[in-house]
């Protein structure tokens, strides 16, 4: 009776608080995602062919205005993140977006349906489309379509995988795997939009018809939508505490202000230790680290308190628990810079494997008229990364978590590391094939001229799938464990800001691989040579400039494992003394 009667009790206070229906409220949230990527993805992947053939803008203008707008959309989510945790909470948050790249959309698909909306075709035969250039207002109609769907990537990216995880219960065994195998699967979506994206929806766009091919997108971006709202009275609603970043500020201009002060000998006695009697965030122990943060908890004869324990002035004086969020913050810095330099391997293939194919033979079968299309090949990545998930899932983690006796199987860390340790043998395979390539090319009988670009290697495109197939593996584990990272080692009042941190990597990562190229071709030209990076393949050394990379990723593989080995998981006692652990009342985190 009493075994039945604790487990009653276990029930009733795991059931306290909000009704979590994870497994009920997946469908809504999964086809609402799956939808959204496929709309977004959609549009996006062929923009650049859009801007260039029905707006007749020249390629310089469309890649800038097309780098201007993804730019924007990542950095964005910053700003997104802090409005959802400070003020919306993610389901306003998440409406209001949807509704948003919705609107977007729909104005695209209005730019390609109606003539009026769009220049003239251009006059392909005097290759002379000055006469057919865009007006202002053709201009500034497409732009309003570009804003809405700036909102709606702004407020999607950071918000959607945070409130997916909201909807299990992480006090319990079942919601926690539950969050960890949603990770995946979110994960699982976007590349099976990727995918459908850039073969079906791609293909409508250019051979069919451009009204079709982005009213497509529209239409399932308005299934997205029906499906959020329908969820509504299912869905966990989070409620935003206000800014997270005050706290943060307040720890770090307190700490400045007694920064003369002495740190205390016995931290567990002497500092402010006061916590909210209402908070989302997890109660965290007392760690060692960034030990000179603690000054913002010392308290002094001038630091008053309110009648519930509080701070008078909480920019003076703060708790040991808005300490220890700070330094949870500040942890996850490190592993973060980490991923902008793993992000590199991803560009590559997302841009110099292409030109590689471009010099290949693409014939899909030997002795056949038809070729791959060169940006083609790099679905061969998104489908090894959706093959893998499920069987990491469903197959390798269960096996692992027998072995490890984690959750996870592995720590999220150890997940992200062997994606590091896999996009370094991704970059070595690529200049390995790169090599043979170009041997090729150079002694073999070519099969033609590929203009502006030379002889076209006899090599088959086929050998650049194992280098797709390695980095899709490497961002199963390394881009979905951050993820997974970001989520679980934020404090929980900043979880959307966490989602943001990856695009914000994605966007700087762009940048650094923008600038790397520049600076690689500047520094191996010659006079009267081509760089290693030259526009004819063959002329150049792309196989010395992936081994370049590589060797960078070796050194960023090195400054990731002190990182990690240094790194302590929020809500752990692994860096405090067991005098301390003992005087410190601790809980354990929620995820």
């Amino acid at each position: 009776m009493d075994i039945e009667k604790k487990k009653e009790e276990s029930k009733e206070e795991l059931n306290d608080g909000p009704n979590y229906r994870g497994i009920k409220a997946m469908p809504f949230v999964i086809g609402n995602e799956t939808f959204e990527k496929l709309g977004t993805i959609g549009t996006s992947s062929n923009l650049l062919v859009y801007l260039t053939t029905v707006f007749n803008m020249k390629s310089i203008t469309a890649t800038n205005l097309i780098n201007i707008f993804n730019g924007t959309c990542n950095f964005g989510t910053l700003l997104g993140a802090f409005l959802c945790d400070t003020y919306l909470g993610r389901y306003k948050t998440l409406g209001i977006a949807s509704i948003s790249s919705f609107l977007g959309m729909l104005v695209l698909t209005l730019t390609a349906a109606i003539s009026k909306l769009h220049p003239h075709d251009c006059d392909d035969s005097s290759g002379n489309c000055n006469h057919s250039q865009a007006s202002p207002w053709q201009l500034a109609f497409l732009l309003y379509g570009f804003a809405f769907l700036v909102v709606g990537a702004s407020g999607i990216r950071p918000c959607n995988l945070a409130f997916g995880a909201d909807q299990f219960n992480p006090k319990t065994e079942s919601g926690r795997r539950g969050i960890n195998s949603f990770f995946n699967w979110y994960y699982f979506t976007f590349t099976f939009a990727m995918m459908v994206s850039l073969t079906v929806i791609v293909y409508v766009q250019s051979s069919v018809s451009w009204a079709i091919g982005l009213g497509i997108p529209a239409f399932l971006m308005l299934l997205s939508c029906v499906f959020f709202f329908i969820g509504t009275k299912i869905y966990v609603k989070v409620v935003p505490e206000g800014s997270p970043f005050t706290s943060l500020l307040q720890v770090i201009v307190a700490a400045t202000k007694k920064r003369k002060l002495a740190l205390p000998q016995q931290p567990w006695s002497e500092l402010f230790n006061h916590l909210p009697s209402k908070t989302l965030n997890s109660k965290l122990p007392y760690t060692d680290q960034f030990r000179f943060l603690n000054r913002a908890a010392i308290k002094t004869p001038d630091d008053q308190l309110k009648t519930d324990g509080s701070a008078s002035d909480s920019w003076r004086l703060c708790s040991v628990q808005q300490v220890e969020e700070v330094k949870c913050v500040v942890r996850v810095f490190p592993i973060w810079v980490s991923g902008i330099l793993y992000y590199v391997v991803l560009n590559q293939m997302n841009t110099y494997v292409v030109f590689q194919a471009l010099q290949m033979d693409r014939s899909l079968v030997a002795g056949t008229n038809f070729k791959v299309p060169a940006a083609s090949y790099t679905v061969f990545a998104m489908m090894s990364l959706t093959v893998w998930i499920p069987v990491y899932d469903r197959l390798l983690v269960p096996i692992l978590r027998k072995l490890t006796k984690r959750e996870g199987g592995i720590t999220l860390l150890q997940r992200i590391g062997a994606g590091v340790f896999l996009g370094v043998f991704t970059m070595l395979v690529a200049a390995a094939v790169e090599t043979r390539r170009r041997t090729v090319a150079l002694t073999r009988p070519t099969l033609g001229i590929q203009p502006r670009k030379g002889p076209i290697s006899s090599l088959s495109g086929n050998w650049l799938i194992p280098q797709l197939v390695l980095a899709g593996l490497s961002e199963a584990f390394a881009v979905i464990g951050q993820v997974e990272f970001f989520y679980k080692q934020f404090p929980e009042n900043m979880r959307s800001f966490a989602g943001s941190c990856l695009f914000c990597g994605f966007a700087i990562a762009s940048y650094l691989s923008s600038f790397l190229i520049s600076v690689v071709d500047s520094a191996t030209r010659k006079p009267d040579k081509e760089s290693w990076l030259a526009e004819d393949l063959n002329k150049g050394r792309l196989d010395y400039y992936y081994y370049m990379v590589a060797a960078l990723e070796v050194v960023n593989l090195g400054y990731f494992m002190v990182c990690a080995k240094w790194y302590k998981y929020k809500g752990t006692e692994e860096n405090v003394d067991k005098d301390t652990s003992q005087k410190l009342d601790s809980s354990k985190p929620l995820v």
